[in-house]
């Protein structure tokens, strides 16, 4: 009797395994369970809270139509704090236990890339909306993680835009950096931004690294003031920018403040005061875009929240559009429909831009450069591809 209860118990473990968990029943019919990861607390949970908000929009839009294929989208969301630790364990406890089909998640790099490996080996599809870092749609043997997208550009691009603009909106000539060295975001869009700098013409004058509990940025500073950089680049979020900005001016630092989209929180103002008042940062989209579809999505992003959507809630809308528009095409919602359904999306209408994904997994997309000015962010200029 024990070894026949014992078979049963096999077969049916055999049985959840392969009606594919998140995925439905067997007969491609129930709720299509989805994960989400985003940090609601700690270091940059404005981000999170935003790219919650945007993502969980278009599920509810899509539910409120009928849903996917006459099924409903279940999501099972979860805190990742910002932490890799937190993130690994969030994603094991999904694929695991709760036996989603696909992720929507992380925000930052530093969370996405171990994210990516662990839905990778996995093979459960995951989308990140926000994370710019090429480590999370490629491992280190250089092959690509071809159960991971995103629906943002990448940081060698947004590398490229922001020294393109220094050097041809800015006019400036002399660049100084400072980054977070345990952040891969942070250190990888320094190293893009210094390579096209000099490319340009331009000269990297001071390259100095912090670490990421650092709140005294006076000695990196005092160098920076005494190099006399035309421009300082400060690619990290807007806690840490927001610091430094402040005690920059204090020190008496006269260069233009430039960074990328990790800048864009309404903390940044509260945290910065007059400090970021002139500083530039290349992003995702503006609300500022005359384009229809965009301003169809501020006006019911601010009806539903309101505000106006910074890029982390655009682009977690435009996330879920993209896992929406794979389901309507995986007909039994499984993993492996899944990722072939992204892998197949071209010239798709987000918020964002149209969207390709190209051979790594990630959008062809253009970027805008925004200003900060005393009113709030102002919209600069469109830098294409």
């Amino acid at each position: 009797m024990r070894q026949l209860m014992a078979v049963l118990a096999g077969l049916a473990i055999v049985a959840v395994l392969s009606c594919g968990g998140g995925a439905g029943r067997a007969d491609g019919s129930g709720p299509i369970k989805v994960g989400l990861i985003v940090p609601l607390t700690g270091d940059v949970k404005t981000f999170g809270e935003s790219a919650r908000n945007g993502a969980m929009l278009a599920i509810e839009e899509a539910n409120a139509a009928g849903g996917i294929n006459g099924r409903k989208i279940d999501v099972v969301a979860t805190d990742d704090k910002n932490d890799p630790t937190e993130t690994g364990n969030a994603g094991s406890k999904l694929i695991d236990m709760d036996r989603v089909a696909v992720i929507i998640g992380s925000v930052s790099s530093k969370c996405s890339s171990p994210l990516s490996d662990k839905c990778q080996t996995a093979k459960i599809p995951m989308i990140t909306p926000t994370s710019t870092n090429p480590k999370v749609t490629v491992g280190e043997d250089g092959k690509r993680k071809e159960y991971v997208f995103r629906a943002c550009f990448i940081d060698p691009f947004q590398g490229t835009v922001a020294a393109k603009f220094a050097i041809d909106s800015l006019k400036v000539k002399t660049a100084a950096v400072m980054y977070d060295v345990g952040n891969d975001y942070s250190k990888g869009l320094a190293d893009y931004f210094k390579s096209n700098f000099e490319q340009g013409g331009g000269r990297v004058i001071a390259f100095e690294s912090y670490a990421k509990d650092d709140v005294d940025f006076s000695a990196l500073l005092t160098k920076v003031k005494q190099s006399n950089p035309d421009v300082l680049f400060l690619p990290d979020y807007y806690n840490k920018v927001g610091l430094i900005a402040k005690q920059a001016r204090q020190l008496g630092v006269k260069a233009t403040l430039l960074g990328g989209d990790g800048w864009d929180s309404p903390e940044m103002s509260k945290i910065a005061g007059d400090a970021i008042v002139g500083g530039y940062f290349t992003n995702h989209y503006s609300p500022d875009d005359p384009r229809p579809e965009v301003q169809e999505w501020v006006r019911r992003y601010q009806a539903k929240h309101g505000q106006k959507p910074d890029a982390l809630a655009t682009l977690g809308y435009d996330a879920g559009l993209l896992l929406i528009q794979a389901l309507r095409n995986a007909p039994n919602a499984r993993p492996d429909e899944i990722k072939a359904a992204l892998g197949a999306i071209k010239d798709f209408p987000c918020v964002s831009g149209r969207i390709t994904f190209d051979e790594w997994g990630n959008p062809i997309k253009s970027a805008v450069v925004l200003e900060y000015a005393k009113d709030g962010q102002k919209y600069v200029t469109t830098i294409n591809p």
